[in-house]
């Protein structure tokens, strides 16, 4: 008879998940899946209240990433008034969505992500954390880190009240403009920010693809899926965090879905399984197939590796260099999920240099900060990239303008399918003949971690109402009495 193997709770991520791994009667790896254990229930307690209000609320889903979905949730808000922001309101958007950007990358790369590679995949647990990265970078570096996280959340506390949970986002434009006499530290910021940038990738290159150890994890197969990808590119097709269009590519790269964000129902499927509180998502008009990758595949992946492969370019110079370096080792498109690291720092790249045009603009300090004609529509679709992904918020009203429906696709819900299937196939390429040691675990984690999940953000569940279960357990541990509320 196998054996099931579970890692509870899953490490460095947002939010409470665990993996569960069936090995075969051999000791081999015969299915994985990654569960989410949790559920936020914000499309129903969301019902009722005022639309203008969602900017303020949907931050509070989660303290990692709430600059997106404030940022989300305010677009949804100029499509329910009927109204566009004006260019300066646009530029202050803009400046937080950038600050955010970077300051999220570096929680993910140094925090979360790096340890497996500075510190080393297999190294004692208790070493690989934030602690073992400043053991092995340095004070100064780690100091540097702290730096510019403090000042890009700054920017974003300057702008929305606070960076943790913003408060920002009017239908039209911001609640606040920047003054002639904020321009300067901001400019100090984004200055420091492209350096920053730039050292991170070059100890990127120096730890992970200077260590052939680590380069050749990065391009084997164990961590290599075939899926479709999707992303938001601009008039170019160059990636655009803020705005533009959906463009979606197969496998092989060819271009197969190219639409409006308000279109996204046409395109984008939701599909619920009984072992996660996650729906999954799907490409609608290829059906649902299964957690199968390859060219017969129905699940697409976004975030960094994704908008990598669907952009044809970087919308700033800099991190255009480091893309067309990147895509000289990895290839396009790139199936490796390990590579989503690399794309990661690239981006916090391309957000400081956008930082800096910004910040010299001459419109930024405007005091023509709020477009007020308004033209109520009732219904409202905002859509950004967040740091992990498309994120999408769609909201309906009454004709009071009380919300009567609501519902967010999010990074995590697009990646939960494809990052089970990445979990299983590097559990299956580590764990061999039912030998298994905390290292091999690790391994598959990190499957799940170059994702960079976000599992409070992605924890919806339909029709908004979860299954209970309680069970009582006597002194021993054995289950004497279960307590169940059905879905």
């Amino acid at each position: 008879m196998g054996k099931k193997i579970t890692i509870n709770p899953v490490t460095r991520l947002e939010g409470h998940g665990k993996i569960d791994i069936f090995l075969n009667d051999n000791g081999d790896v015969e299915d994985a899946y990654f569960q989410v254990t949790e559920l936020r229930g914000f499309e129903k307690f969301c019902i009722g209240r005022p639309a203008e209000e969602m900017p303020r609320i949907v931050p509070n889903i989660c303290g990692v990433c709430p600059t997106p979905h404030n940022m989300a949730s305010t677009k949804a808000l100029d499509h329910i008034y009927g109204v566009a922001p004006t260019p300066t309101a646009k530029l202050v958007r803009k400046l937080q969505y950038n600050a955010n950007y970077i300051e999220d990358h570096y929680i993910h790369f140094f925090f979360l992500g790096g340890p497996d590679f500075v510190v080393g995949p297999d190294a004692n647990p208790a070493e690989r954390n934030i602690l073992g990265v400043i053991n092995k970078v340095g004070l100064d570096i780690a100091k540097k880190v702290i730096d510019v996280r403090k000042r890009t959340r700054d920017i974003i506390r300057l702008i929305a009240s606070k960076p943790a949970h913003p408060e920002g986002g009017l239908p039209g434009g911001v609640p606040r403009g920047i003054k002639e006499e904020e321009r300067k530290p901001i400019i100090e910021t984004a200055n420091l920010c492209v350096e920053f940038a730039q050292f991170a990738l070059q100890l990127f290159k120096d730890a992970v693809l200077g260590n052939k150890t680590y380069l050749d994890l990065i391009l084997g197969e164990p961590y290599n899926l075939k899926t479709y990808y999707m992303a938001i590119v601009d008039e170019y097709n160059k990636q655009n965090y803020y705005e533009g269009m959906i463009r979606v590519i197969d496998p092989n790269g060819k271009e197969v879905a190219f639409f409006h964000p308000r279109d996204y129902i046409d395109y984008i499927g939701e599909w619920i399984e009984p072992w996660t509180y996650i729906r999954l998502t799907y490409l609608r008009k290829l059906g649902w197939k299964g957690l199968i990758e390859g060219d017969d595949t129905s699940l697409y992946r976004v975030g960094p590796l994704a908008r990598f492969n669907v952009a044809d370019g970087m919308a700033t110079p800099l991190a255009q260099k480091e893309y067309e370096y990147m895509a000289s080792v990895v290839g396009k498109p790139a199936h490796h999920t390990l590579a989503y690291h690399w794309a990661r720092l690239i981006e916090a790249l391309q957000a400081a240099e956008d930082m800096q045009k910004i910040a010299n603009d001459p419109l930024l300090t405007s005091k023509d900060i709020r477009n007020m004609n308004f033209q109520f529509t009732g219904k409202g679709i905002g859509c950004v990239e967040a740091c992990r992904g498309v994120l999408i918020h769609d909201y309906e009203t009454d004709d009071r303008g009380l919300i009567s429906k609501v519902n967010l696709i999010v990074a995590t819900q697009h990646n939960a399918a494809p990052i089970s299937l990445s979990v299983k196939k590097a559990a299956q390429a580590f764990i061999k003949g039912g030998e298994v040691k905390e290292g091999m675990l690790n391994m598959a984690e990190m499957a799940f971690r170059a994702y960079d999940p976000c599992l409070g953000c992605a924890t919806h569940t339909l029709p908004g109402k979860m299954p209970l279960v309680i069970n009582i357990h006597d002194y021993t541990g054995n289950v004497i009495k279960t307590i169940s509320r059905g879905a």
